[in-house]
């Protein structure tokens, strides 16, 4: 398993996050936020395989280009789109599906799930394109189990929620499931010869009950995964942007509680510290606090992105270099790198 990510847009622009968890057997693609411009440079196969589209808050920097998302989505066949945010999402989405004009649906696929959160709780919605999205047909609630909204065979999506000024600004983790590999000492001392008995072995889709024939006889599953299988932890990443948490706070003691051990934090760098009253009346972290954070998260490295145009590249330069005195193992985007002067 493994999971890759882009940033998408430019410095100083609107930014969203492009991921996708690998798994060797399946492949799951993620956006986090989808403001002006950027999806244009994913190709239109790329935005039609993205599974889960996952809003921080609906600012119109978060949301500007989701009308190119939709025009790709609107009629998709066999797989639904998953629409994940918090409080409200719902009623937005909803509106924005109608705020188009629909003679020509009848008979088009296309199935939306809306799920929105305030924490605790996930309230659902399907609207589909057959009917031009007039109702919202409601979904279950279905409680949170800690923080997780969903959990899938491949990986599970988190969400905590944080302050953003007056609303709430959701931040998203990935975790991959546990990876299972093949051991190769285990293997080269077994009697058992190689052959496809042991890709069986990795398969999600095979329940350890199942039985299988190696080198003519009949063996367990359970069995043999408990002598020739290594389970590790899967990969994390965590999307955290438009928030503001105070020092020696309970929301950033959980937060960081929260974030722990995660392999990439993908973090809003929008202030220079010495603008850290500017951050705190508009609801948002200074390069400093973002370093200082993800070093007490002990997280394992920390990307910068959603930079305000306030300032210039070499600002941007100075800002990281900030970041670094907390947290050295702080970046931006490796794509960025031509646009601002070496740190």
């Amino acid at each position: 398993m493994s999971i890759q990510w882009q940033i998408l847009g430019q410095p100083g622009s609107d930014n969203a996050v492009f991921l996708t968890v690998d798994s060797g057997q399946a492949v799951d693609h993620f956006l986090f936020d989808c403001g002006e411009g950027c999806l244009t440079s994913l190709r239109p196969s790329q935005i039609q395989a993205i599974t889960h589209l996952a809003f921080s808050h609906f600012h119109m920097d978060h949301v500007s280009g989701f009308d190119t998302f939709f025009r790709h989505n609107y009629n998709r066949p066999d797989t639904p789109v998953n629409v994940w945010g918090p409080t409200g999402a719902i009623g937005l989405m909803h509106h924005r599906f109608q705020s188009f004009s629909w003679n020509l649906h009848r008979d088009q696929p296309g199935e939306w799930i809306v799920r929105e959160t305030e924490g605790t709780t996930v309230e659902g919605a399907r609207l589909l394109t057959r009917e031009a999205f007039a109702t919202a047909h409601s979904l279950p609630s279905v409680p949170m189990t800690g923080r997780a909204l969903v959990t899938a065979p491949r990986f599970t999506l988190e969400a905590f929620l944080l302050p953003h000024g007056s609303i709430p600004s959701v931040a998203f983790r990935v975790i991959e499931a546990e990876r299972r590999n093949i051991s190769p000492e285990a293997l080269q001392y077994s009697s058992h010869k190689p052959g496809p008995w042991l890709q069986a072995l990795t398969e999600e889709s095979i329940s350890d009950e199942e039985r299988i024939s190696v080198d003519g006889t009949d063996h367990s599953i359970a069995d043999l995964r408990a002598e020739f299988v290594i389970t590790s932890p899967g990969e994390s990443l965590a999307y955290l942007t438009d928030f503001r948490v105070e020092p020696e706070s309970e929301t950033r003691e959980a937060l960081c509680e929260w974030l722990k051990g995660t392999n990439t934090v993908i973090s809003e760098c929008q202030y220079h510290h010495r603008d850290r009253a500017l951050a705190i009346r508009n609801g948002h972290m200074t390069s400093r606090e973002v370093g200082q954070l993800a070093s007490d998260a002990q997280v394992g490295s920390l990307v910068l992105q959603h930079l305000s145009r306030r300032y210039s590249p070499t600002d941007w330069a100075a800002m990281l270099r900030e970041t670094k005195l907390s947290f050295p193992r702080a970046a931006f985007p490796p794509d960025w790198q031509s646009s601002i002067p070496e740190s």
